[in-house]
């Protein structure tokens, strides 16, 4: 255990991450935690400790290049999965309110499980449709950072997204190699949400492209949007 505890010590520093040793062991109960989860439910393809710590651990802490994330106080993961990258953001800044959202009930309950291990406060975890939990007027335009290391189009994932996203604030999509047609796709959906993208932020990490576009709320999302349930991804607004 040490020396995993301290191989991946060394590669946060290696990005630029101090973190106490609480939070080192917070990151390796939680990759315990996981795997094994994973053993009795699909939570990730991705198990091998450096592979985690690299794939997982620091492709969600990456966020720190594209925005002053410690400036954060009220952020939602949605898409969160077995917690990407909701649970690592939070143990590396743990006064930020986070709320973790996914469409499987089992992945929740895992994260329920895990958030309670980590001894993580200020962590709600919900099993819900973001189209569906965007229209509950406690959650819709209530935070200052959406995030979402989901698979989807831009245009869908910001349909998703924005709703959620206080005017002033902003969304940021984890993506993958080269968006820039991607982003241009979702230029009438960005508008029609209230949106504008502000900037798209290119990195590697040990060989690994990463590109985050951060898209700035500048008005409210008109009430009909999010449409009804499956409706984003069908017909993408374009």
């Amino acid at each position: 255990m040490e020396e995993q505890i301290n191989y991946m010590s060394q590669m946060f520093l290696d990005e630029g991450f101090a973190f106490s040793n609480l939070q080192e062991r917070q990151f390796y109960t939680f990759y315990k935690k996981l795997v094994e989860k994973n053993k009795v439910m699909n939570l990730t393809g991705i198990t091998e400790f450096q592979d985690v710590v690299v794939k997982h651990f620091l492709d969600s802490l990456l966020l720190h290049r594209a925005l002053p994330i410690g400036q954060v106080k009220r952020m939602i993961d949605l898409g969160t999965g077995a917690g990407f990258p909701g649970i690592p953001l939070k143990i590396a800044i743990p006064e930020i309110k986070i709320t973790l959202v996914d469409s499987l009930k089992k992945r929740t309950l895992f994260l329920k499980e895990a958030v309670e291990d980590l001894k993580l406060d200020s962590v709600e975890v919900i099993h819900a449709r973001a189209e569906d939990l965007a229209r509950d007027p406690i959650y819709r335009e209530k935070f200052d950072l959406c995030v979402s290391r989901a698979v989807a189009n831009l245009s869908v994932l910001e349909e998703y997204c924005l709703p959620f996203v206080e005017i002033g604030g902003k969304f940021a999509a984890y993506k993958s190699g080269e968006i820039d047609d991607e982003v241009k796709g979702a230029k009438k959906a960005c508008h029609l949400l209230g949106g504008k993208c502000k900037e798209v932020y290119r990195c590697d990490l040990k060989g690994n492209q990463r590109s985050f576009v951060v898209v700035e709320k500048i008005k409210r999302t008109p009430k009909c949007y999010p449409r009804r349930a499956g409706m984003p991804g069908k017909e993408p607004l374009s």
